[in-house]
């Protein structure tokens, strides 16, 4: 059972529980995500599980900044 998705202006959990400097958008659906710092991640939850089921448990983001 995949769990209901609530609207993008909810915040995902884990920018509830981190500094408010490292939230940010999530890269694909703009909700506000723990996106920078040790934990951070560019998508929230609900956008890394299909992600996640595409490239399996093992994905990761490579930094792209030279």
């Amino acid at each position: 059972m995949t769990p209901s998705v609530p609207p993008v202006t909810e915040p995902d959990p884990s920018a509830l529980t981190c500094p408010g400097d490292q939230v940010g958008p999530c890269a694909t659906c703009q909700r506000k995500t723990h996106k920078y710092g040790r934990g951070g991640c560019p998508l929230c939850q609900w956008c890394m599980a299909p992600a996640m089921e595409k490239w399996g448990p093992g994905v990761r983001y490579t930094n792209t900044r030279s």
